[in-house]
């Protein structure tokens, strides 16, 4: 069984002190900045747990054998899903009862013909957007994630517990259902959560590339805590091969994610129609955004692109642990840039508000997951492939 390291658990300890100070600091001297550090961080921590979800489910639909010495990593990042869905929907709770002003779309009188605010183009996606189907679809989205995590957790202790191929089966099952459900809830969060901030603007491949971001993040997140154990002397059965193929994951999906944002990007700004143009200008032309934009997008590709190109690369744990750092850190700025130009104008820019939430958010991340695998042991026993992953050769 897994027993928490002491310095791990002090370090978790420190960074959850850290976020709360940010939380409190930042919330009575600039509430109206604290809220979009708060949604931006919730977002890419939501991310990586819900992720996490997605990568057990994906194993039991493709049949995989390969990750099952690994399986309890991606279990225990789970266990975060329920906190960080619980923040989320306070988040959103308070845009829709007016405590924070992160949804333009959400002001007074804007869908209103009859008030000075009223905007048409907002007035014309009234029907999706309103305040009781936002928030009815946030819980839709939060509870049908949280139950797939926890039904997915409860079969792999079952099969631990009584083995046979029954609860692998069932594992399948719920999987697939799962796979149709998230295919269909993440993209349309995306849309709710993040797009909707640049009401006026939209992108028919914002669905995808939220995916591929959470995608990115969450294998690098499932590598760390992997590399973390094997150091540990945990996950003895865990070879080069297993860590290979995780490096594989985090390559292909830093340079998917790349595809997505240069397409993106690419279609609206060669195209320069006035509504779709201008969510580029407000990153591109205001100061506090302009670098940012730029070295965000180049580290999250030339550095997977540089370091883990060759087939040695994805087997050396000191660049995989560099490269993972750098993923996290790229990916949290552009996380920041989907927020802070929507809400925060030419007046937003990361200071210790935002720092500090992350940080906090990072400690709470690793503290749920440490916690998590001390509750099963780290080997998944009964599983059907064990012994082919075991033996994983590549």
């Amino acid at each position: 069984m897994f027993t928490i390291n002491k310095k791990a658990k002090n370090l978790s300890m420190a960074l959850m002190a850290i976020g709360l100070i940010a939380i409190i600091y930042g919330f009575t001297t600039n509430a109206h900045g604290a809220w979009p550090a708060l949604l931006f961080n919730t977002y890419f921590y939501l991310g990586i747990a819900v992720f996490a979800v997605f990568f057990v489910a994906l194993q039991y639909v493709a049949e995989a054998g390969w990750s099952i010495v690994l399986k309890r990593v991606p279990e225990a990042i789970m266990s975060a899903l329920p906190i960080f869905s619980v923040i989320m929907f306070f988040i959103m709770l308070a845009a829709i009862m007016h405590w924070n002003h992160i949804y333009h779309w959400l002001h007074e009188g804007i869908m209103d013909p009859e008030n000075a605010h009223y905007d048409a183009i907002i007035a014309g996606k009234e029907p999706f957007l309103n305040a009781t189907f936002f928030i009815i679809r946030t819980v839709i989205y939060l509870l049908i994630w949280n139950y797939f995590a926890k039904k997915l957790r409860k079969l792999s202790l079952l099969e631990d517990e009584y083995g046979g191929t029954s609860y692998h089966s069932a594992g399948v099952k719920t999987s697939a259902w799962f796979m149709v459900f998230f295919a269909v809830t993440s993209a349309v969060a995306s849309w709710d959560w993040i797009m909707s901030i640049d009401t006026h603007w939209f992108s028919t491949l914002f669905g995808w590339y939220i995916f591929s971001e959470w995608a990115a993040i969450g294998f690098t997140t499932i590598l760390l805590f992997t590399l973390y154990l094997q150091r540990q002397g945990y996950l003895q059965d865990v070879n080069e091969n297993h860590i290979h193929d995780l490096g594989k994951w985090v390559f292909a999906f830093s340079l998917v994610w790349t595809y997505m944002w240069f397409s993106q990007f690419m279609l609206i700004w060669y195209s320069n129609i006035p509504e779709e143009v201008t969510y580029y200008m407000a990153r591109i032309e205001v100061s506090n955004y302009r670098f940012l934009f730029w070295f965000s997008m180049i580290i999250n590709f030339i550095v997977p692109l540089v370091l883990l190109m060759s087939r040695d690369a994805k087997r050396h744990n000191g660049r995989l642990i560099l490269v993972s750092i750098v993923i996290l850190l790229g990916h949290w700025l552009n996380s920041y840039l989907l927020v802070a130009p929507g809400t925060l104008n030419t007046h937003g820019h990361i200071g210790f508000t935002e720092v500090g939430i992350g940080l906090g958010f990072a400690g709470l991340l690793i503290y749920l997951t440490l916690n998590a695998l001390t509750k099963a042991p780290l080997e998944a026993r009964n599983h059907p492939f064990l012994d082919e992953s075991k033996h994983l050769h590549t």
